[in-house]
């Protein structure tokens, strides 16, 4: 059993191969958390200690023990009004203007399985064996408050997620104004915070921080989880790398708005907590209703960061991604976005296809401009009808001609915004997000639909459909491109709440309830994620589009950074990368075709250019890292992915490597980033390898020890010209 309970003292511990969580319901009826940590057997009460301190309350039941108060043990879900003055995890208004609450161990249950949320995005279990799930259940005795949390244990992975439902047992209103999904106390040890900060272009910057007294937040307030700062997050001890030292992870199986915090309090314990953004929250839960706060995916490696990553990918691709491209090869496309922006015809994309048909290119994507009155973004948002005369005919007739070049076809949309120069808008000007009497916040001259309201999601939905029926398309790219500023709903309270703290809420209520319908009526469909690149690159958007467009910026030695921050948190699956023009329309920067191909097969693969434009030795590059891409695909999709450098120090090259399950292949990728005269001979260390094994280089021949790869490590040759890139398979012999 991956859930052990213990009748005597009340403690429950959770399993996983390498890893053991362990919390205990003490005499006081108060959830104690106990431990995290490396695997191991039998009671770790032993490491609660009871002190008499100053200012640290004690709850009335403890009577004269001035030795115990929550203020400074362990908790699994602390809240509001207890007598612990740290961030508490659950904070809600009382019918009587109160905060007041009183948490108490009400009973548990343990099932085979993995739990659900009811309209919200969760990890799953392909059958009972995969996961186990536990629910313990908290009351409060006087205003019939309950709140459920939610455990699912996924041994293999070396993954526990945590979930809450809130349930309103009183007969008055209970307004929550904070719901954190998990939180981790840790009683002593000092650590670090590694967060992915950033901004549009240029996202998931690594950022390694020590923890000292005091809290470390991050968050977004965007409506989206957004550019600046991803919803995941690691704690690691001070010495932890990526091959060795504890670290634990938080991943928030959500799209929206968020709050993430590491405190160290006044005894230098440490708290992790994540979960719903507080600021605009106030969610009304009326007597008999419930309330479920997303999930979290928490990790544990005793054995460095890149372990931690490791466990997460699989758990994430395995079980976290659907549909039919969750682990078949996904086609390698060219989008016209960066060869045409809005200046095309149906014949200039039929050229484009027709050049990218010839050099090996298996997918066709039209991106915006097909649609409405669409030439610049200043219109045509939420009118979802062909533009019969810009395309030269039917989209029907386009997709056809394509479909007989022998590829496929995708579309681009944005269904959540609305253009004020549209017809939709001028009909339904209340359906966009607006604050009455105020001009609205415009973004990229575009407003934000109310999905909150069932109407407005089910009329964007129908007309979405209506194209997705006229026509054979295989992909979907969903794009949103703006954050959300005016948070206020016109339906008032048809939209399910007297407050606007539930709207945003609600939104992505809306948002992924039209995710599922359309992934349940297309399950073929192919949906890739968009935010105006990595604006809501989360676990949750994950659930339904299992590739996500990583970032606008398609220059290669960013996007070495940026996939390098990616990484950590993500699978390599999950990263849509494709190789642009020269020089880069986001940086003027020039690499070779080589290099923009190598860094863009860690991802999902495809080209956004116009072939027709590059040089006949690009074009024999480009069949080349098509034919690599297929051949190797098994390896970069489904293999255990390694940093073996970090491009955010002073590197003079950077390098990443996939290894198979079974260690009988690796691909080894480096980029220089420096080049000097006279330059130095740069060596990379590998890992992963059969130390006893022999691996043959697949190209020239050459023969390594995995010993002597992994301690000593193989010189990068020397190459002429900036950001050259380096490529070698290797097979075990």
């Amino acid at each position: 059993m991956a859930i052990q309970y213990q009748e005597n003292g009340r403690i429950f511990t959770l399993h996983t191969d390498h890893s053991t969580y362990q919390m205990k319901a003490d005499s006081y009826g108060n959830l104690l958390h106990l431990y995290y940590g490396d695997r191991t057997e039998g009671s770790m009460e032993y490491l609660l200690t009871f002190e008499d301190r100053g200012f640290s309350p004690n709850p009335y039941e403890a009577g004269d023990d001035r030795t115990y108060s929550l203020d400074a043990l362990p908790q699994e879900y602390p809240y509001q009004g207890s007598g612990d003055f740290r961030s508490p995890a659950f904070a809600v208004e009382q019918a009587g203007r109160s905060y007041g609450l009183n948490l108490r161990y009400a009973g548990y249950e343990i099932c085979k399985g993995k739990y659900s949320l009811p309209g919200l995005p969760a990890m799953y279990g392909e059958g009972q064996e995969d996961a186990e799930s536990l629910k313990i259940r908290l009351t409060d005795q006087v205003s019939g408050l309950a709140v459920t949390l939610l455990y699912g244990v996924f041994p293999g992975y070396d993954i526990i997620t945590r979930a809450v439902c809130v349930e309103n047992g009183g007969n008055g209103p209970a307004a929550l104004k904070r719901v954190y999904s998990a939180c981790l106390d840790f009683l002593h040890g000092e650590y670090d915070l590694i967060q992915f900060y950033g901004r549009h272009a240029m996202e998931r910057n690594f950022q390694r921080t020590a923890l000292c007294h005091g809290a470390q937040v991050i968050g977004s307030r965007r409506g989206t989880s957004s550019h600046q700062y991803n919803p995941f997050l690691i704690l690691a001890g001070r010495e932890t790398t990526e091959t060795s030292g504890p670290c634990y992870s938080m991943s928030f199986v959500y799209s929206g708005p968020f709050k993430a915090e590491a405190e160290t309090d006044q005894y230098g314990q440490t708290r992790m907590a994540m979960g719903l953004q507080d600021e605009m929250f106030s969610y009304e839960l009326k007597p008999g209703e419930r309330f479920f706060g997303p999930e979290v995916i928490m990790g544990y490696s005793g054995q460095g960061l890149g372990a931690l990553s490791r466990s997460i990918h699989k758990a994430m691709r395995r079980s976290l991604c659907r549909g039919k491209y969750k682990t078949i090869p996904r086609p390698v496309l060219i989008n016209n976005w960066e060869a045409t922006y809005f200046d095309f015809t149906g014949e200039k994309i039929l050229d484009i296809a027709r050049q990218a048909k010839d050099l090996g290119v298996e997918m066709m994507v039209l991106d915006d401009g097909w649609f409405g009155n669409r030439d610049s973004d200043f219109s045509g948002l939420g009118d979802w009808q062909v533009n019969v005369k810009k395309l030269g005919g039917s989209l029907v007739s386009l997709v056809s001609r394509i479909n007989g070049l022998g590829m496929k076809f995708g579309i681009w949309v944005e269904p959540e915004m609305v253009s004020e120069d549209s017809c939709l808008y001028r009909e339904h000007p209340d359906w966009a997000f607006a604050v009455p009497g105020r001009k609205p916040v415009r973004g990229r001259s575009q407003l934000v639909l109310d999905f909150s309201r069932k109407e407005v999601a089910d009329y964007i939905f129908d007309s979405i459909c209506q194209v997705l029926d006229s026509a054979h398309i295989e992909y979907l790219k969903w794009d949103m491109n703006r954050s959300i500023a005016d948070v206020y709903s016109a339906a008032g309270k048809t939209a399910g709440g007297d407050s606007p703290g539930s709207v945003l809420y609600r939104y992505m209520l809306g948002l992924y309830d039209f995710l599922e319908r359309l992934t349940k009526r297309y399950p073929d469909l192919l949906i890739e994620g968009c935010s105006g690149g990595g604006g809501r690159f989360d676990a949750g958007m994950l659930y339904y589009t299992p590739q996500i467009w990583c970032s606008d910026n398609t220059d290669a030695v960013d996007r070495i950074r940026i996939q390098y921050g990616t990484s950590f948190g993500y699978p390599i699956s999950a990263v849509g990368s494709h190789v642009s023009a020269v020089p880069n329309h986001q940086t003027g920067r020039i690499t070779p075709m080589k290099t923009r191909g190598v860094v863009a097969m860690a991802g999902s693969f495809g080209y956004e250019l116009n072939l027709n434009a590059i040089s006949n030795e690009d074009k024999k590059c480009v069949r080349e890292q098509i034919d690599a891409y297929h051949k190797y695909w098994h390896l970069i999709h489904d293999g255990a992915y390694y940093r073996l450098t970090n491009p955010f120090e002073d590197r003079e090259a950077a390098a990443w490597l996939f290894v198979s399950e079974d260690k009988g292949e690796a691909l080894l990728n480096a980029v220089i980033l420096k080049t000097h005269g006279n330059p130095l001979s740069l060596y990379v260390r590998l890992e992963g390898l059969e130390p006893e094994a022999m691996y043959r280089d697949e190209d020239t021949g050459a023969v390594y020890p995995g010993a002597g790869l992994m301690s000593a490590g193989m010189p990068i040759p020397s190459m002429k010209g900036e950001y050259q890139a380096w490529q070698v398979h290797l097979r075990r012999i």
